[in-house]
């Protein structure tokens, strides 16, 4: 049974019902609606730079192998064998020409083509048409700046069109420097009780929170260079399609901290490579590509709120660098990430019980017939001439407006030609 999403989300007083985030039902419905048509973030290409490496993962709850052929085309595969559904490969990452299943011993390329089936003579007698039996790719796979996506719905918009003016702002921190940027060796995984959507919105460009839930890092100096604390050079950005960006302007100040006097040294590469409009005068700091790949760009970090429930969450989170960067910076960065936004981050304890109880009050039977209030900002959006999408001070909630009215439509199951929002022309 279709959910009624008009009684859901009111994008006109800015009124978001409780029960998106605690009801089984939506949150079944999400799985096809949102997570089976949205392209999904699937992997860093530096995470398998050589033919035959695999790296898997989940798209939505669907496990999935994500690999480079042994010809270096990059596929991604449902992780289960067609034929009695078992884990065809059970490593988080690794090498192989081929997968066999542990349960029945089919065997499959890493091209996904079945090409081993014991007994295939004396119990199958040579009937079974393997060519129609391999593993079931992922319909559309595609990169941007070392970021690989995926997803189910062959019709959907390809993926620069997906990204929209969300590209202008992932430039700053993908493609600052020649080579672009890789991941930090090794991943952190850890659960939260809560809804993925909260966390979502979260790092959607909410600046509001960090004064309250973070003023205790803050106070001792925890947060790093005070380039992104001056509010009044603080807005945020919609840039369609539930995406969606907080940012300073003109952030780069003049501290002398190692991390600071690096981007001074850049900064003339990155205006040759990016424009004066973007280098040292606009600084995206945290934000969400729709549905739940987050990106900080203070602690160089990207995340995935993979959902395993409406209540539970499986964060997946890496440090990433500038391919180019002297060594003493990528530690110093993989450093100040740990510190802050890995699951002992001062920062990322602060975020994960905040989402924690706002799951846990959304249940009861009297708090879910009150909706959350995303008004700031209301009708003070604006468009810029230098920066794409639609702009509103900071602190606003505009971005998280623009999620869940783009989440509203994804769950309405209408088609691409009415869903997605072209970029603006700037």
């Amino acid at each position: 049974m279709a959910t009624n999403v008009r009684s859901l989300i009111d994008p006109k007083r800015a009124l978001v019902s409780r029960d998106i985030y605690v009801s089984e039902e939506i949150y079944r419905e999400e799985q096809e609606k949102v997570f089976g048509r949205c392209w999904l973030f699937l992997a860093h290409e530096s995470m398998i730079p050589n033919p035959g490496d695999f790296y898997t993962t989940t798209m939505g709850e669907d496990p999935v192998i994500v690999i480079r052929d042994s010809s270096g085309k990059i596929n991604a595969f449902i992780n289960s064998c067609r034929h009695r559904g078992m884990k065809v490969c059970r490593a988080d990452q690794g090498n192989a020409a081929s997968f066999t299943c542990a349960y029945h011993g089919w065997t499959y390329g890493n091209d996904g083509k079945l090409i081993g089936v014991p007994n295939f003579q004396d119990a199958y007698f040579e009937q079974l048409d393997m060519e129609q039996w391999g593993l079931v790719p992922v319909t559309q796979v595609d990169s941007y700046k070392g970021l690989i996506f995926g997803t189910f719905d062959s019709s959907a918009p390809s993926l620069p069109d997906y990204l929209g003016d969300m590209k202008f702002y992932l430039d700053i921190m993908l493609d600052r420097q020649e080579g672009g940027t890789e991941a930090v060796p090794g991943l952190h995984k850890w659960i939260m009780p809560c809804n993925w959507k909260f966390a979502a919105d979260n790092f959607q460009g909410d600046g509001y929170h960090v004064g309250t839930s973070h003023l205790s890092a803050i106070k001792i100096g925890f947060g790093g260079s005070n380039r992104n604390q001056d509010q009044s050079r603080n807005f945020t950005v919609y840039a369609g399609n539930g995406h969606g960006w907080g940012c300073a302007v003109n952030p780069v100040d003049e501290t002398s901290t190692p991390e600071v006097n690096w981007i001074q040294r850049i900064l003339p590469s990155m205006e040759e490579r990016l424009g004066p409009d973007r280098a040292g005068k606009v600084w995206p700091i945290h934000g969400s590509i729709f549905p739940n790949l987050s990106l900080l760009t203070t602690s160089r970090t990207i995340r995935v709120w993979h959902p395993r429930g409406p209540d539970k969450i499986e964060t997946w989170s890496w440090c990433l660098v500038d391919k180019a960067a002297d060594p003493e910076i990528k530690e110093l960065t993989r450093v100040n990430y740990l510190r802050r936004f890995s699951p002992s981050g001062s920062f990322e304890q602060d975020d994960g019980e905040n989402w924690q109880y706002c799951t846990i009050n959304s249940g009861g039977v009297q708090t879910r017939k009150y909706p959350f209030n995303f008004q700031m900002g209301l009708g003070h959006e604006r468009r810029d001439e230098t920066f794409p999408g639609r702009l509103c001070h900071s602190p606003s909630e505009s971005n998280q407006r623009g999620f869940y009215t783009y989440w509203a439509r994804m769950m309405q199951g209408r088609p691409w030609a009415e869903t997605l929002e072209p970029a603006a022309t700037v």
